[in-house]
Formats: C-alpha cells, sequence, structure tokens
C-alpha cells in the first residue's frame, strides 16, 4: 500500500518543529562563540558573518589552560571507555548466560548501584580516597566512572543484549569445543557490536559531562577537566565572560556531536533490542 505524500510532509514538518528546541540553542551557542560580549547581549539573534572573529577561541587557549584541561579530559576518556566497555561486556555475560551460585542477588545488587544518588556516597568515597593519598589525582575520578551507577548502566544494557541472542549460537560453539571463553570471544562479542556502541557511547557521556566528581577531587587548574575549566571563565568580581565560556563550551560539545553522528545507528540498534527480554 502506498504511502500518502501529504502524511510524510506532515510527518517531516511535526519532526522539524520538534527539533526546533534542541537545534536553535546549539546553533546559536556556536555563533555566538565567534562575538564579543558585547554583541551577543546587544544583538543576540543577529548574525553578521562579516564580523564574526577567532579571538575567544584564541583567547581561551592564550590565557587559560585550556589545552591542558582539554588534555585530561581527553585521556580520562581513553581509560574510561575502553574499560568500562570491556567490563561491562565481561559482566553482562557472565549475568546472562552463566550459572553461578548467588548470580541474580549479585545482579540486584548491580541493579541498586544504579538507584543510590552519587550524593549518599560520596563522603564515605572522599575518606577513602584520602586515605588512599589519591586526592588531586584523577584517579577517582576514573574510576568512579567505571564502577558507579554508569557502570551498572553499562553492565545491564550488556547483559540484555547477551539474552537476546539465539541460545543456538552458544550451543554450536560449544560442539566445535570452544569453552565459555571462546564462545564469548568468538560467537557473541563479535554479535555485540551494537550494544558495544551504546556502552561507549554512555560512558563518553558521563566521562566528559562529569561535574560533580572533578569538583570534589581536582583543587588544581593545570588537572581540572572540561566541566570545571568552563566556570573559570571570569572576571576578578565574578562576573562570567560569555563569549570565551561560549566559545569553550562549543570546542566541549563538537567531540559529542561527532560521536553520535558517527554511530546513530548502532546506538539506536542497541536501544531497540536492550530491555525487551530478562
Amino acid at each position: 500500500m502506498r504511502t500518502n505524500p501529504y502524511w510524510h510532509l506532515l510527518l517531516v514538518a511535526i519532526l522539524l518543529l520538534v527539533s526546533v528546541p534542541f537545534v536553535v540553542p546549539i546553533a546559536w551557542m556556536f555563533l555566538s562563540s565567534f562575538k564579543t560580549g558585547a554583541e551577543i547581549f546587544s544583538n543576540p539573534f543577529q548574525i553578521e558573518f562579516a564580523k564574526l572573529s577567532l579571538d575567544n577561541f584564541r583567547e581561551i587557549f592564550a590565557k587559560y589552560p585550556f589545552a591542558h584541561q582539554y588534555l585530561n579530559s581527553l585521556y580520562i576518556l581513553a581509560i574510561v571507555i575502553p574499560i568500562a566497555t570491556l567490563l561491562s561486556a565481561l559482566a553482562g555475560y557472565a549475568f546472562a548466560r552463566l550459572r553461578f551460585w548467588g548470580r541474580d542477588v549479585l545482579f540486584i545488587l548491580t541493579l541498586c548501584a544504579m538507584m543510590i544518588p552519587s550524593e549518599l556516597t560520596a563522603v564515605p568515597q572522599f575518606i577513602l580516597f584520602k586515605n588512599l593519598g589519591a586526592i588531586n589525582t584523577h584517579l577517582p575520578v576514573i574510576l568512579l566512572q567505571i564502577f558507579s551507577a554508569t557502570g551498572a548502566l553499562a553492565v545491564f544494557l550488556m547483559r540484555q543484549h547477551f539474552i537476546t541472542l539465539p541460545k543456538e549460537l552458544e550451543e554450536a560453539g560449544r560442539v566445535d569445543g570452544l569453552s565459555h571463553w571462546g564462545v564469548y570471544w568468538y560467537i557473541m562479542l563479535p554479535l555485540s557490536r551494537p550494544a558495544l556502541v551504546t556502552v561507549a557511547i554512555f560512558a563518553m557521556l558521563n566521562s566528559w559531562n562529569d561535574y560533580f566528581n572533578p569538583l570534589i577531587y581536582l583543587n588544581s587548574e593545570p588537572k581540572l577537566t572540561l566541566p570545571l575549566a568552563l566556570q573559570r571563565f571570569t572576571d576578578p568580581l565574578g562576573g562570567v565572560f560569555w563569549n570565551l565560556t561560549l566559545a569553550g563550551s562549543t570546542l566541549v560539545a563538537i567531540p559529542i556531536l561527532l560521536l553520535f553522528l558517527l554511530a546513530q545507528r548502532q546506538f539506536v540498534a542497541s536501544l531497540a533490542s536492550s530491555g525487551i527480554k530478562g
């Protein structure tokens, strides 16, 4: 049956209308990052391309340790994503496919980690890392990204994904002489690319945007991450340099947008298949 073209146009119009509240602020932030502070407030929605300048971007790198702070977030990300993805895949496969004593109890405890507010555990965690001598280092920031509510969500997503895979694949691997590890490595893991991409995206989002943990554990400018760096664009009286803040925010947002655009197909495919069974 052919689809009515008018319904198709109506659907496109509705989607465009719904996207306006999401697209307009990002576009405004991007264009305002090329303006001076006075131009942002005098003509917030007026764009004169001849007056757009890269001075804001030059200033945040020349007068602030923004490049170093950018590298801090990047290297933390480079550690968190592979470790979080690997551990969640291993734990998810164990919860979905292996039979062992206390499995269901451990899985429920893992889910409980998603329900406990991070503020509730902040004080005991701080005391623990202080006793370990890890204050003002990136170690707490990295570990709390891997073994926190984000890690628990990743385990849940991987477990739900592995449950949806046919048992016949596992049985065929066992017939061919593969161990549990062989079945996981050679059969299950290659079929889990959409779920792995989703977990990686969630890990990147939470690590890249993490403000709470760096605020508690980091106190020197060179060790700050990007969410804290953005609040440093102020004058001696505490006023915000909005032109610098918007320029920095644009640089912070670009990697997230690029990652999602590149991986959105796998991301949507994983969300469509996760959480259906179990």
